[in-house]
């Protein structure tokens, strides 16, 4: 009887759980695992989270391959000082219809260099001690001390800075808060444009004002600038041959063109020059895309372009921090009135295809058969409008480098 009750108790004592279900099991995740989840965040600023969270991850965050960065704001010391501001309400007061148009002009062309500059520009301190040219807000101030992305305990950094600690980035994809170009509104004005050491090629689409789908009548709305064509109630244009009228030419309608134009490159010139400390820091990159939140102007850069860069010196503009822009050949297209399969009218509508001069006979052919490049720059609806702009009739341009 006695032996019954020993073997029962035997049989009945409390055994503790493996030691293994003490162990933290997200730990028992594969690192390759992880920097999966880290690539598909991307976001510089979550990733400057994930790595104060432990010192695994802090050890596999600069490993990330696909890293996009959001610059949040340009910090300017001008915009603070009193002086500026005042000066700024009293040119607001003075401002005539001239003044105007020498900001339409200029400002298009000015703006891209002063205020990229200080998007992806270094750190620079003021001397009342507040920071200028600073872009990307730190992710977590309070953690900075113990992360080796914010050594130096301020609260922005530039791109350049924010990149400096990643290792084998593959993709990455910089945002600015806003495109650098002023336009009016309802105005369409996009651009994209590719990069090697030098412009490869550029695509601009723009439209004197856009009509959406709607209750409104096209009568009713009014243009940003007319390039003198008629259209009847129901929005059809008359005597639309695909030619140019006369009166754009007098109207001003070919000058706003060139004035587009000429900013869009300066502007994709500007973001150009000042990506080479990235580009040559980072030689693990197969593509960099800069872009902005409004998407006006995005530069492309694949891996060739990339590694021609780093091989063969980028020209600089004499004049400002941007890069030379060649002397180029330019294809025109012009629709009056252009109604996309969605509903959406482009009135004034204009597609500029830019290449270098300089390219061989044999290329040259080719271009001029191959559009695919003009066709497919833009996502939907606008890649609808170039592919329709492109059956037109075309005009051909020449511009000096400059």
């Amino acid at each position: 009887m006695s032996s019954l009750r020993s073997d029962l108790t035997t049989s009945s004592r409390v055994y503790p759980e493996p030691s293994y279900m003490d162990d933290d099991l997200f730990d028992r995740l594969p690192d390759s695992l992880l920097l999966l989840v880290f690539n598909k965040i991307g976001d510089v600023k979550a990733l400057g989270r994930c790595c104060v969270v432990s010192r695994r991850f802090h050890s596999l965050v600069p490993q990330v391959e696909n890293v996009v960065v959001r610059v949040d704001c340009v910090i300017s010391d001008d915009e603070s000082s009193p002086s500026s501001a005042s000066s700024s309400s009293s040119s607001d007061k003075s401002r005539t219809p001239f003044s105007a148009l020498f900001r339409l002009v200029l400002g298009g062309i000015v703006k891209p260099l002063q205020a990229l500059g200080q998007f992806l520009g270094p750190t620079r301190r003021s001397t009342n001690g507040s920071h200028s040219a600073l872009a990307v807000d730190d992710p977590d101030s309070s953690a900075a001390d113990s992360s080796s992305f914010d050594q130096s305990g301020v609260t922005h950094h530039s791109p350049t800075q924010v990149l400096k600690n990643f290792n084998e980035i593959r993709f990455l994809r910089i945002e600015l808060p806003s495109g650098e170009l002023g336009i009016d509104d309802g105005v369409l004005l996009k651009w994209r444009a590719d990069f090697g050491s030098t412009l490869d090629n550029c695509v601009i689409l723009g439209a004197s004002s856009v009509i959406h789908p709607g209750p409104t009548k096209i009568s009713d709305v009014q243009d940003n600038g007319s390039d003198g064509f008629c259209a009847n109630t129901n929005g059809v244009v008359s005597d639309d041959n695909g030619s140019i009228p006369d009166s754009f030419y007098t109207n001003g309608g070919l000058k706003l063109r060139v004035v587009w134009t000429i900013s869009s490159l300066i502007a994709a010139s500007a973001r150009h020059y000042l990506l080479q400390p990235i580009i040559s820091e980072h030689k693990t990159l197969d593509s960099l895309v800069l872009t902005d939140a409004d998407g006006q102007g995005v530069l492309y850069m694949n891996r060739d372009q990339l590694e021609e860069l780093r091989v063969k010196p980028l020209s600089a503009s004499s004049a400002s921090k941007r890069t030379l822009v060649p002397a180029l050949n330019m294809r025109l297209w012009y629709a009056p009135h252009l109604e996309l399969p969605d509903g959406v009218v482009l009135k004034g509508a204009t597609l500029v295809a830019i290449r270098p001069s300089e390219q061989s006979a044999t290329s040259k052919k080719e271009v001029s058969s191959d559009l695919s490049w003009v066709s497919t720059a833009f996502e939907e609806p606008y890649g609808t409008a170039a592919k329709m702009l492109i059956k037109r009739r075309t005009y051909c341009l020449e511009m000096n480098s400059f």
